[in-house]
């Protein structure tokens, strides 16, 4: 029996794939993220997993990847493409290599084009394999950066992909519209960028004209991942217990809307806006105690240690730099809601004072 679970980072849309032999209870993960190392440890932990590998099909631009603190805590050893540039990595990996763990295995194949070091592994029975950014949904990676080559990417889902029974699921890095998985068939029929009869030229030619901006996180995340998540200059925190807290890479605890909906009474809700956001058309969240960024440094005496703290702003971002400087005053247990009031409108969370 095959253990396999598909799981999501909603900040980066990534896909985390946990594989293991039902029997033997031999593990890998493909793709962590590093925020998401809490929810991923947990989760082999309970399954009662041994972790032999963490596998990246290609160094990342959009997140940082949780290896190193999952080698850290189980002793898994990080495997990538011998051709990603990294360091620190246990295992180079080259194409038509085996990844055993226990009685099953993925079989290594490059598919260079959205990098130049991209992997997709193939599961031994050919009923999955799991594409990155090689291969998404109806669409394909990105080739504008990182050594992208279109046509090598064409070649690659042609040759390595599309050769797979047509049966066969195919599992992407990341997916924006909440799709899960596809198939060989599928691809081959619908893709819009190289599906049906499309040539190569064709192909080539759409990707040069996308347009697209850079990944946002790409300047912390590719020098991050080229060292395979080893932060620097700190070791990672250890997870607090008074919630179900995720530890972002820039070391700020955050917290998800539903648990604070689900809790509000028993924490303390401090809104670091301005008064006009604070009663503007996001409204506020009901019983929070309005702090303005500005002045939250001389005002935290007002605050009482006896609950946790949660901060809270419009988009995240202020309320992070607030969790800083809360600890900096003495509070231990301080959280930031993630998304802010942006998120939590968007999940239908019930507001005070917002004008229609």
């Amino acid at each position: 029996m095959l253990i396999f679970r598909q799981l999501f980072d909603p900040q980066s849309s990534t896909y985390t794939y946990l594989l293991a032999d039902g029997k033997t209870l031999d593990a890998v993960i493909i793709d962590p993220v590093w925020e998401q190392v809490p929810r991923d440890g947990a989760l082999v932990r309970e399954l009662g997993l041994k972790l032999l590998y963490t596998l990246e099909t290609h160094v990342h631009a959009d997140h940082v990847t949780g290896a190193t603190l999952l080698k850290q805590q189980f002793g898994s050893k990080i495997a990538l493409s011998a051709k990603s540039g990294a360091e620190g990595a246990d295992v180079y990996l080259e194409d038509c290599e085996r990844v055993a763990f226990g009685r099953r295995w993925l079989e290594v194949r490059a598919t260079p084009g959205h990098t130049s070091g991209c992997l997709t592994f193939v599961l031994d029975d050919e009923t999955r394999a799991f594409t990155g950014d090689c291969l998404l949904i109806r669409g394909t990676g990105r080739t504008d950066f990182q050594q992208g080559d279109p046509r090598a990417l064409y070649r690659s889902v042609h040759a390595r992909i599309f050769a797979l029974p047509e049966t066969c699921l195919l599992y992407p890095a990341h997916d924006y519209r909440g799709l899960a998985a596809t198939s060989v068939a599928e691809e081959k029929r619908f893709n819009p960028r190289l599906g049906g009869q499309l040539a190569e030229d064709d192909f080539v030619g759409y990707m040069r004209h996308l347009g697209l901006p850079h990944p946002k996180q790409i300047d912390v995340a590719v020098p991050a991942n080229l060292k395979c998540g080893k932060p620097e200059g700190k070791a990672p925190a250890e997870t607090p217990d008074w919630a179900p807290l995720m530890l972002t890479f820039a070391g700020i605890w955050e917290i998800s809307p539903q648990w604070l909906e689900e809790n509000a009474r028993a924490v303390e809700i401090v809104d670091v806006r301005e008064p006009h956001e604070f009663t503007g058309p996001l409204g506020h969240i009901p019983g929070a105690r309005l702090i303005p960024l500005g002045v939250l440094a001389d005002r935290a005496k007002e605050l009482a240690a006896e609950k946790p703290i949660v901060t809270v702003c419009r988009a995240g971002g202020r309320s992070a730099q607030a969790t800083v400087i809360l600890k900096k005053a003495g509070f231990g247990r301080v959280a930031n809601l993630a998304g802010g009031m942006l998120r939590w409108r968007t999940q239908r969370f019930a507001v005070d004072d917002a004008s229609e």
